[in-house]
């Protein structure tokens, strides 16, 4: 059995509800509606299917259509010129929604609970990656990079700015809806990730203004303007520092703490801490905590790590803060990593657009990113499928094979089919 909501007959049918709520400024009338084809979009990254031209000519087969149709609930599926056309004037902010409306599902199936770390607390992860870059194709929205002394373009781009719940004891993340890093209108310099940072802190406060965070950044954001802004929005933080930031101790020798533990495996953990430090000479107003911290494995191999943060450091609470530090990895490893390199195809150039599609196109692939970690979270029947086919690219190798061979009925046909060697009993007409 499935999980009502939290599955994925529950969480297709949450996205399309949302979906069709989303205005239609298309002038031309079509037999295609826009739920169709943003389930189509959809359908296609929860499906890692590699390019719109193989969806493009499957799509007519009587037996994709009745899978579309049962696991997506689409009626008609869009060409891909046409897909391409109707979500290139999509406005991306749109797309925001779904992804509420899927974080509320973990919220009231009690879900999210399991992952809150400290005092009720849930870590954010917060970082930037590129995911388009081309000589010759690009958009309106695109940033440009040029060589600095000439001012010829050398490439286009388009990033964004990633944010992921996280927690150390859980391989699963949670993506909240990224912030894309593109030309912002009446902008002539590029946009960056600093400024990206504070759309997708004010976005997330608006969104979920009761839900507690603590912030894990890296040390690009170890700056007193980024503490005031994340004070502002009442978000705790934990952020990496430079060994610069060593001035801290050396200027607060009476208020500085050291401990050392030493765990089962016999590896070593020294952690040197002071509380209520000035951040720097130009914001003495603001107080932090510093947090130093070595790892001495039993080989004598060595780590050091350094980190701000707003939470008390005490030689209780020392570890889980470096753990939590720390855990800022699973961004990178278990979001960018994954989407980069376990089929999802996430630096494949889909179609780039005149307007908004290549960012429309980003936020679909990680709304379906969104659903399976929600699955790989709570439904066993899920869980079951993706461990029996040992790597997810030969899970999603799998998924894709059943759907293009058999008539599918439902996802929990499907996942069992996969879980427990059952494609005889599938119908293949």
């Amino acid at each position: 059995m499935l999980r009502k909501n939290l599955s994925a007959p529950g969480l297709f049918s949450v996205v399309k509800k949302s979906f069709e709520k989303i205005p239609d400024l298309c002038v031309k009338r079509s037999n295609i509606s826009l739920p169709d084809c943003l389930m189509s979009g959809l359908a296609i990254f929860s499906l890692k299917i590699p390019s719109l031209l193989q969806f493009d000519h499957d799509r007519e087969e009587a037996l994709i259509r009745h899978n579309l149709k049962n696991l997506f609930q689409i009626n008609q599926a869009p060409s891909d010129t046409y897909l391409r056309e109707r979500l290139d004037v999509i406005d991306p902010v749109l797309i925001r929604k779904p992804f509420k409306k899927v974080f509320a599902e973990l919220q009231r199936g009690n879900a999210l609970e399991q992952f809150s770390y400290i005092d009720g607390h849930y870590l954010l992860s917060l970082d930037g990656t590129g995911y388009f870059s081309s000589t010759k194709v690009h958009c309106a929205s695109c940033c440009v990079k040029k060589y600095s002394h000439t001012g010829e373009i050398l490439s286009y781009y388009h990033n964004m700015l990633g944010g992921v719940l996280i927690n150390p004891d859980f391989k699963e993340v949670i993506p909240l809806p990224p912030e894309p890093i593109v030309q912002q209108d009446g902008n002539i310099k590029n946009d960056c990730e600093q400024n990206a940072s504070k759309r997708i802190l004010e976005n997330i406060r608006r969104e979920h203004p009761h839900l507690k965070l603590i912030v894990v950044e890296d040390a690009l954001y170890a700056t007193g303007p980024h503490v005031r802004t994340l004070q502002q929005h009442k978000m705790k933080f934990i952020i990496g520092c430079q060994k610069a930031y060593g001035y801290l101790f050396e200027n607060s020798h009476d208020l500085v703490t050291e401990h050392e533990i030493i765990d089962d495996n016999k590896v070593r953990h020294i952690f040197k801490f002071a509380n209520k430090v000035q951040l720097n000479g130009s914001h003495p107003d603001i107080e932090i905590n510093v947090l130093d911290y070595h790892e001495i494995s039993l080989n004598g191999k060595e780590r050091h790590f350094r980190w701000i943060t707003d939470l008390p450091i005490t030689k209780t609470s020392a570890f889980k803060i470096m753990k939590g530090g720390r855990a800022r990895w699973k961004i990178e490893n278990e979001t960018f990593n994954t989407l980069k390199n376990q089929g999802y195809h996430f630096e494949h150039n889909y179609g780039h657009g005149d307007k908004n599609l290549t960012t429309v196109f980003a936020y679909l692939m990680m709304l379906a990113f969104l659903i399976d970690q929600v699955q790989q979270l709570c439904c066993k029947l899920f869980k079951a499928a993706l461990e029996f086919s040992k790597t997810k690219i030969r899970f999603w190798q799998k998924i894709r094979g059943y759907f293009t061979l058999y008539y599918l009925d439902s996802w929990e046909q499907l996942y069992d089919a996969i879980a427990h060697q059952k494609g005889n009993v599938l119908n293949t007409s």
